[in-house]
This record gives C-alpha cells, sequence and structure tokens, in this order.
C-alpha cells in the first residue's frame, strides 16, 4: 500500500541496561510470531476475520513504504482488543544517525496523547466526589475569580469548559512557559489574560484549559500531577515508559524526531515541549496539555482499560459511565478538531461522521493525535485500538498524515477481511 502524500486539512497550533537492538528483520519475526501465538490462543480472535494473520505483513509494507518515501524515519504500529495486543510491528529506524532500529519498546513523545490520560484523572477525581465537572474552575482555584474578558468583565469557566476546549482561555507564550517549573505557577499566567470568547460559545483548541484541569486535579488529590498518575494511574496499570521525565535508562530508547528538508531528507529536530532541556530535566513542569513520553504497548494499556470500560486486569480505574461521558459527543453542534466530521469529548476527540482520514473507523471513534505525529484511536463498535507511533515534527496536521490514513487503512482492512 502506498503511503500517498495529503495536503493539510487544518493549519493550526497546534538504569537497567538494555540489550543490543536486534535486525529489524529478527524484530518482525518476533513480532509475528507473538501475534501468531496471541490469536492461536484466542479462538474468538481468530475467527475475526481469515485476514487477520496477514494483517501483520500489510501494515508493515503499509509502513515500509512510508520509511521508502522519507514520510518517517520508522514507526511502531499497535492494534488492540479489550483482552490483548492483535497486531505490533516495528519498522524502519529509531535514529537514523546512528542506525538504531526501531522496536516496540522504542519510547516516543506523544505529545498531546497525553490529554486524554489527564482527563481520565479528572474524571477518577469526579468518581471520588472530589469534584465535577460542573463545577466553576474557581471553586479549587480561588485565582480565577479575577479572570475576565477582553472587557474587564468576569468570567466564570467550568472544568467543562477546560476539557472541551470551549474555555476561550488565553494561552501562555513559550517565553512565559519556559521558566514555569510547576503547574501551579502557569497559572497566574492564565488568568492575567483576557478570555478570548464566552466560554461554551466557540471551540478552540486550548492547552492553557488542559494544563488547569490538572493543576485541579493536583488540589483535588493533595498530590503534584506527575506523582498522582504515577501512584493511580500510570503505574498501576503497568505503564512503565510513560512518564514526564525520563530516567537516565530510558534515553538511549527514546526516538529522534525529524522534520523534512528542502530535498525531502530527515532532519534530526529537538523536541519542542523541552524548551532546550534534556527529557531526564525535572526543571519544568508536569505539561498536562502534551507533555507525556511513551510506547506503544504502554499507550495501548490504557486504551485497552478505557475499551473496558474503565477496568482493567481485574482493577477498576473509572466508572463506566465516567469513560462515557469522557468519550460521548459534549460539545453541541460546534465545530471541533482538526479533521472533518468530529465532534468533542471531555479531552477527547470524537468522529461522529466518519470520511477521509477517519473513514475506515466506525462512528462514535474516540482519541486524539500528538504534535508529532503519533496517533491513538479507539473504535468502540469493533472493539479496537489503533497506535501508531512515528516522530514527525512538521506535519501541518498530524491527524491528516498519510502515515496514519497507510496504517489505519491497512489493519482495518487486514482485520475486516476486506480486501
Amino acid at each position: 500500500m502506498p503511503c500517498l502524500r495529503m495536503g493539510s486539512l487544518y493549519d493550526g497550533p497546534d538504569l537497567r541496561k538494555r540489550p543490543a537492538n536486534p535486525p529489524e528483520a529478527h524484530m518482525n519475526k518476533l513480532a509475528t510470531t507473538i501475534i501468531t501465538l496471541g490469536l492461536m490462543a484466542t479462538p474468538g480472535l481468530a475467527q475475526e476475520s481469515a485476514g487477520t494473520s496477514p494483517s501483520i505483513s500489510s501494515v508493515g509494507e503499509a509502513m515500509g513504504k512510508c520509511v521508502a518515501d522519507r514520510e518517517v524515519a520508522g514507526a511502531v504500529t499497535l492494534v488492540a482488543t479489550p483482552e490483548r495486543i492483535a497486531h505490533m510491528d516495528a519498522t524502519g529506524k529509531a535514529d537514523i544517525a546512528g542506525a538504531r532500529a526501531m522496536r516496540p519498546d522504542t519510547i516516543f513523545w506523544i505529545a498531546s496523547m497525553t490529554k486524554p490520560i489527564t482527563a481520565t484523572a479528572v474524571m477518577m477525581m469526579q468518581d471520588e466526589g472530589k469534584l465535577s465537572v460542573e463545577d466553576p474552575v474557581e471553586k479549587h482555584l480561588p485565582e480565577f475569580k479575577g479572570l475576565k474578558d477582553r472587557e474587564g468583565k468576569p468570567v466564570a469557566v467550568t472544568i467543562r469548559h477546560l476539557l472541551t476546549h470551549t474555555s476561550g482561555m488565553a494561552e501562555a507564550t513559550p517565553a512565559e512557559a519556559r521558566g514555569i517549573k510547576d503547574l501551579a505557577g502557569l497559572m497566574p499566567v492564565y488568568v492575567g489574560k483576557p478570555v478570548q470568547f464566552p466560554p461554551g460559545s466557540k471551540w478552540a483548541y486550548c492547552q492553557s484549559g488542559i494544563n488547569t484541569a490538572a493543576r485541579i486535579v493536583e488540589v483535588a488529590s493533595g498530590m503534584p500531577f506527575d506523582r498522582f498518575l504515577e501512584r493511580r494511574l500510570t503505574g498501576p496499570l503497568g505503564m512503565k515508559d510513560t512518564t514526564f521525565y525520563l530516567n537516565e535508562g530510558q534515553v538511549p530508547r527514546l526516538a529522534t524526531s525529524y522534520r523534512r528538508g528542502k530535498e525531502g531528507e530527515l532532519n534530526a529536530t529537538p523536541v519542542s515541549i523541552l524548551y532546550g532541556k534534556p527529557p531526564t530535566s525535572r526543571d519544568r513542569f508536569p505539561a498536562a496539555n502534551g507533555g507525556l513520553f511513551s510506547t506503544a504497548p504502554d499507550y495501548a494499556r490504557f486504551c485497552r482499560m478505557i475499551l473496558n470500560g474503565g477496568e482493567l486486569d481485574g482493577r477498576r480505574y473509572v466508572k463506566p459511565e465516567s469513560v462515557a461521558l469522557m468519550t460521548s459527543v459534549q460539545t453541541g453542534d460546534l465545530k471541533t478538531g482538526f479533521t472533518p466530521g468530529n465532534g468533542w469529548g471531555l479531552g477527547w476527540a470524537v468522529t461522529r461522521e466518519p470520511q477521509g482520514i477517519t473513514a475506515m473507523l466506525s462512528p462514535g471513534t474516540f482519541g486524539h493525535g500528538g504534535a508529532y505525529g503519533t496517533q491513538a484511536w479507539i473504535d468502540p463498535i469493533k472493539k479496537r485500538a489503533y497506535i501508531l507511533m512515528i516522530q514527525r515534527a512538521d506535519y501541518p496536521n498530524s491527524d491528516a498524515s498519510p502515515v496514519r490514513k497507510a496504517f489505519q487503512e491497512a489493519a482495518a482492512a487486514a482485520l475486516d477481511g476486506s480486501k
């Protein structure tokens, strides 16, 4: 399957030693073996379609074409069901100059794929009665009593507004954010800027709203946001490589980020969220809007928990009704998102009308993309999560990347048994 180029649909913002990298062919064979064994052990999954086994090769071919076309240096692709991983493969290089092969445990900056995790943390606090998404922000953060519009009139923003990108709040500039060490330090910056439109009246992708929601989690839980996630969500889920701050043992597994040059070559580029600091540095706030690093298998555990209605391996993290609220449209008829046919839930994009890049997904599919092309989309009808890990910095619209299209088309066609 060719990795076709697509025009932009939206021009917007947006300790342990590891073994030596094995050859890619060996890793692909290993991944195939793992998947095949999983299918053999699961009659229901094996019967889903006769094309399940070929999905490994067809997705690998599609990603190999994207690598050959220099769309990306490499990719990790994964499809999960509520019970297990149904497909996983690694293609290309995690670092071109070092000839480091992409591996299933390669670590990526997942950027805005952090947002659904932040929203889940908020819902965990609601489930415990420590907040409601209908609460005005000032109930938990008194400084927000000073929030005003452009005319100087007081503005009341709710937690729901924060999670649906309908707050109208202004952003911190990179220069302002660079020197801030914790989420509490961001709040005066946000409050000091006028709200851009009446809350709830329109949708505008908003980093400040998500960071404010995480600050509320800190106040409600009594823990810094990164510690809350580690103790209550990512840690218990077994997401051992999901963190705002990498340790020294994880750094060698971090994929290099790239952007395309004038001749189509891929040139290494920094991770923008780090502001020039190393990924191990804690001299920066835990960016709940887009600061997490993760792996495909790690994020799959989070997706499987959501697919299971908030439970995984016998442990409940969030109530089923809270999952349903997060992952259904909460923005009415407002135009939202970076691709056509979307609505917005609480921290999640929701595919209302599949088309184009989402044509192979069911109505009601929900998920989120990241600035450097990472994607995770959960189809609640077919009970699948499609996870794509790449590191390409300069897509005008990463949600509409040709790599995402090639992956989803190949995976869906194989699993559905279509030609």
